[in-house]
């Protein structure tokens, strides 16, 4: 917790919640010279009409303390010649020193966050149910975030833990004579609601004020976060549309006289480029973004100015024009707080809106940047985090001190590897870590008495990271820690063993590419031995040819009762995979991590360590 009192933390927020207002005034075309200057008439100084407010935002940050590994760590970035570069990027130590120095002559300045804050957290946060995360955030001085599906890893209880503080009922308090204080920002959920009540299970907005200036913040998470998450997680729950969410908040907003509006949505959209420079109102406004957030946009209301998003961990700055026509700009700051996007509002007094002509996007930087953009242009563009700036001092003994606690557990080495094994860091629908992952599934359940499963399946997005050679501190390369797995796989899933029929077995990978899945495939990560062709030409469950189906060289007989392993989301039909929720004869094993962690062992030797599966088990037709 920051050693700020509270009261200069309250008056600093308001502060900022003024600059928040101004930031949106900047979005607005250039005024005349004089609607910035001094008033004329009896030699009093008059307020200027329009204010400057400053709003910084990111998301998806997912307990990413320190800076993350391998190709998770990095953003890309296109050159004036068309070349692209890889940049290091992320860490809270320069998270931290970014927004500070970017807050620098800014006297109306938010801080505001799209949801993912923790949850899937690397094991020096995750260990400690993300506290340290939100004593990171809180003296970062975020303002507001929404909640995003991963805050819901753990249940609506320990949702409110985050927020109001205590400690961890099952695991107490972690450092001695000191209690968990909890967010001193607020959770906004507008769009989750208690099933019995239906009343929201926290705040669905919050206003901030300074000198007269008012913006109002509406938070909500993407309504198909109960698909997404363990069924736990979600109990008693109710997830609502987010446009109608929105709408329905910013009218209340609008009656009561707050007329600047920003949404914070976890949702998220698709750039033609993975360039956090690019450029995706080219040819025309919001033309190269697809993707659920572009339909959401389009539907909420031209009350609300301006639109911070996440989930997809993609970085974009687009216009997308407001169901009047008008350009509303809709960021993303990619992940793991390797980006922040800094957006120039311009709030006019008079209407008490923000002025939202003449828009502008797409502004870039490199990090590097003096943190100013030309006053005379509205302007919002993503910044790197860079790795090549002083670091925070107080992020430092922050990360020191969980990590002191951490060590005992995080250092200990579990196996070993000759090669970066990419899991995150892969866009190909079958990926080494994901094999890897599978195997180790399959291997443990595989004894009769463990289950006697015959094949395993994983979901894709459920392997955080990649497994690194490089050491990332004193354990040498190619060793893999218990930290390191833990961040691959950091839910904890209980491993489930299920019966399946051969045509329950080909349903569900006709799900990957069908249904909720077809315009966004999830491709299930399988154990050796499951072989098949994925046609990308087709269209829908026709892209799985299943005549090419086979298990150990053997046609999938329909009607035949298979043994298979996955992890409790899937085995609850989590990830739109209906079919595997129908399993029977459930025998609950080991957790995956356990799983991972003893085939490492069983299989790597400092001698002899663990290469990268080949990637053969799908063949795919592009």
């Amino acid at each position: 917790m920051s050693a700020t009192p509270q009261k200069n933390r309250a008056s600093r927020r308001v502060l900022a919640a003024a600059a928040g207002l101004a930031t949106v005034g900047a979005l607005v075309a250039a005024m005349p010279a004089e609607a910035h200057g001094h008033g004329r008439g009896h030699g009093h100084h008059t307020p200027a009409r329009t204010v400057d407010v400053q709003l910084l935002s990111f998301n998806d940050l997912h307990g990413n303390l320190e800076p993350p590994a391998g190709s998770a760590g990095s953003v890309t970035e296109t050159q004036a010649d068309g070349t692209t570069k890889s940049i290091p990027a992320g860490g809270v130590e320069y998270l931290a020193s970014s927004l500070r120095a970017a807050r620098q002559g800014h006297p109306y300045s938010i801080t505001a966050a799209g949801g993912d804050m923790v949850g899937a957290s690397p094991l020096l946060s995750g260990l400690f149910h993300d506290e340290p995360t939100i004593e990171a955030l809180n003296k970062i001085d975020l303002d507001v975030t929404s909640v995003g599906n991963h805050e819901f890893d753990e249940g609506r209880t320990e949702l409110t833990r985050l927020q109001n503080g205590g400690c961890h009922p099952v695991e107490g308090c972690y450092e001695q004579d000191k209690k968990f204080e909890g967010a001193d920002f607020p959770y906004l959920a507008a769009n989750v609601t208690d099933e019995k009540t239906g009343k929201p299970i926290l705040k669905p907005y919050t206003v901030w004020k300074k000198n007269g200036v008012k913006i109002g913040f509406i938070g909500v998470t993407l309504e198909g976060t109960p698909n997404i998450v363990t069924a736990n997680g979600v109990k008693g729950l109710k997830f609502h549309d987010e446009i109608e969410t929105v709408n329905k908040y910013a009218k209340e907003l609008d009656r009561q006289g707050v007329k600047s509006i920003v949404a914070l949505i976890h949702e998220g959209g698709a750039p033609a480029s993975s360039s956090y420079n690019y450029n995706c109102d080219s040819p025309g406004a919001g033309d190269g973004i697809s993707g659920p957030i572009t339909d959401i946009a389009k539907g909420i209301s031209p009350k609300v100015d301006a639109l911070v998003t996440g989930h997809t961990h993609q970085a974009y700055v687009c216009t997308i024009p407001d169901p009047a026509g008008n350009p509303r700009l809709v960021t993303s700051a990619s992940s793991f707080g390797k980006l922040y996007t800094d957006t120039t509002l311009t709030y006019d007094r008079r209407t008490k809106d923000i002025v939202r002509t003449a828009v502008k996007g797409s502004g870039t930087s490199n990090g590097s940047s003096k943190h100013h953009p030309a006053p005379a242009n509205p302007v919002s563009a993503n910044h790197i985090v860079t790795r090549d700036q002083a670091k925070a001092t107080d992020m430092t003994e922050l990360i020191a001190r969980w990590n002191t606690l951490a060590a005992p557990i995080s250092n200990r080495p579990q196996g070993f590897i000759s090669a970066d094994i990419n899991g995150r860091g892969s866009t190909a629908p079958e990926k080494p870590l994901g094999n890897l992952i599978a195997d180790a599934q399959l291997e443990g359940l595989a004894p009769a008495d463990k289950g006697g499963a015959v094949v395993a399946f994983m979901n894709p997005g459920g392997i955080r990271a990649d497994l690194v050679y490089k050491a990332t501190a004193s354990e040498g390369d190619g060793v893999v820690t218990y930290g390191e797995s833990f961040t691959v796989q950091p839910f904890t899933n209980m491993m489930n063993v299920v019966d399946l029929t051969g045509a329950q077995l080909v349903t569900a990978l006709q799900q990957q590419v069908s249904g909720s899945n077809e315009a966004s495939p999830k491709i299930l990560q399988i154990s050796k031995g499951l072989t098949y062709t994925l046609d990308m030409t087709k269209t829908g469950a026709a892209r799985v040819v299943t005549d090419t189906i086979k298990l150990n060289g053997e046609a999938i007989d329909p009607a035949k009762s298979y043994r298979v392993a996955m992890n409790e989301f899937l085995a609850g039909g989590g990830d739109g995979f209906a079919a595997l929720g129908a399993g029977t004869n459930k025998l609950v094993g080991a957790s995956d991590l356990d799983l991972f962690n003893a085939y490492l062992a069983a299989h790597s030797t400092a001698a002899a360590p663990l290469a990268p599966p080949a990637t053969d088990r799908i063949t795919v037709v592009q």
